[in-house]
């Protein structure tokens, strides 16, 4: 559910018109609901009341600092894979013995700034990191809580820049393997070893695939976990299942995170384990919108192209996955319907926003709101073709909010310098 509705013709955030907050800030812009997103937060969170469970959102879906407040101030942890992100979660008030660090190229910086921080645990991804984990640790006089990421080499039947768990994949470490590298762990001497992490991949859309993951994990911590590594004083205290869960972009059905946390659930019970989650698209995926300017319909013999101020820069999904986002006038009008290429400004081919979709006939000046882009949106925004990133707004209730400015053209080229050479 998300708080974006059409209200006699026109679509309103909340209680606040889309058109007038175009009006004021200018397009593209992102906006957000702020409704939207403690009602998600919320919703998930009481779907595991019945188990010891921790909520660490994917700061990496979407970093901005009013969305990372609205979830601390809700009790979230953060799921966090740069020390950027780190940044950005204690300065939005994250309690750092919420935060896990997930990644697989974590720098010695990185791994200091967390150290120092005192978080809860890193996700260590391969034996190159756990030994310089160890290393890091020494050097400051600290013990690295972690856990290791094992991959169950399940197949989350979701698109292949987003299936983090099987073999093939750059993430995490074979199960078979995972034990003798725990045995190693507890052989060096400023690691703790206090969980196991998982992750299979994102925009799952049925609960399967978790479970069958679930399902060798748990053999896999009956086996070998309890049965050998608590014996040799590992304390396996949190395990952390990662995100993944779907939302609807057209006509997907995922399951209800009451659904998803019945599975989980039952596939816990008996281990004495918190439970660690890292929810990020089903958080802010619905909660946002992208708003963009028609500029021109342009027709050829072959074609139609509905050319808009936005481009893959501010959204770069469709471009990058084939994905799709549901497009909708912000102002409905009766007009014929045509099918058309909804494409931006970008010097590329792959610029589009849709294939072939049946729109109403736009014309110029004609406002879209391109749906569900409140995650891995603004984050993988870009400044090709040298376009400033557009603004982040927040809407709560009546009122709205600025919380990134857009950029200006002399933001671009902040931090370059002409050398003396070429002056």
């Amino acid at each position: 559910m998300h708080y974006f509705e059409y209200r006699d013709g026109e679509l309103f955030a909340e209680r606040v018109p889309v058109r007038r907050i175009a009006r004021e800030v200018g397009t593209p812009a992102y906006i957000y609901s702020l409704a939207t997103l403690r009602r998600h937060y919320r919703v998930f969170d009481q779907a595991f009341a019945r188990a010891p469970h921790l909520v660490c959102f994917s700061v990496k879906s979407n970093s901005n600092l009013a969305v990372l407040r609205t979830f601390a101030r809700e009790g979230s942890g953060f799921d966090i894979v740069s020390g950027g992100e780190l940044f950005r979660a204690l300065k939005a008030g994250a309690d750092p013995k919420k935060i896990v660090f997930s990644g697989v190229g974590k720098k010695k910086e990185e791994i200091e700034y967390a150290l120092n921080a005192a978080i809860l645990m890193f996700n260590v991804e391969s034996e190159q990191e756990l030994i310089f984990l160890n290393d890091v640790s020494r050097g400051l006089g600290k013990r690295a809580p972690i856990s290791l990421r094992v991959n169950p080499d399940v197949d989350p039947e979701t698109h292949p820049y987003i299936s983090t768990g099987m073999k093939k994949s750059k993430f995490g470490i074979d199960i078979k393997r995972s034990a003798e590298l725990y045995k190693k762990a507890l052989s060096l001497g400023n690691l703790e070893v206090i969980g196991v992490d998982c992750h299979i991949g994102s925009q799952l859309t049925s609960v399967g695939p978790f479970v069958d993951a679930l399902s060798r994990i748990r053999e896999y911590l009956d086996r070998v976990l309890v049965g050998y590594l608590r014996k040799e004083g590992a304390n396996i205290r949190y395990l952390d299942l990662g995100g993944g869960l779907g939302i609807r972009y057209k006509d997907e059905e995922p399951p209800h995170p009451e659904e998803y946390a019945a599975a989980l659930i039952h596939g816990l019970e008996g281990l004495d384990v918190t439970l660690i989650l890292e929810p990020g698209r089903v958080m802010v995926g619905n909660a946002g919108i992208l708003v963009t300017e028609v500029l021109y319909l342009k027709e050829t013999d072959e074609k139609k192209f509905v050319v808009v101020d936005g481009g893959m820069n501010d959204l770069i999904r469709p471009a990058l996955y084939g994905s799709y986002q549901a497009i909708q006038p912000v102002v409905e009008r009766k007009s014929e319907t045509i099918v058309a290429d909804v494409v931006g400004p970008i010097c590329e081919s792959g610029d589009f926003f849709a294939k072939d979709r049946e729109v109403p006939r736009p014309q110029p000046g004609d406002l879209l709101a391109i749906m569900s882009a409140g995650a891995y949106g603004f984050t993988m925004a870009s400044n090709y073709n040298a376009h400033p990133k557009p603004p982040e707004v927040l809407v709560d209730g009546d009122n709205f909010y600025v919380v990134r400015a857009r950029e200006s053209f002399d933001d671009l080229i902040k931090g370059e310098v002409i050398p003396p050479v070429l002056q």
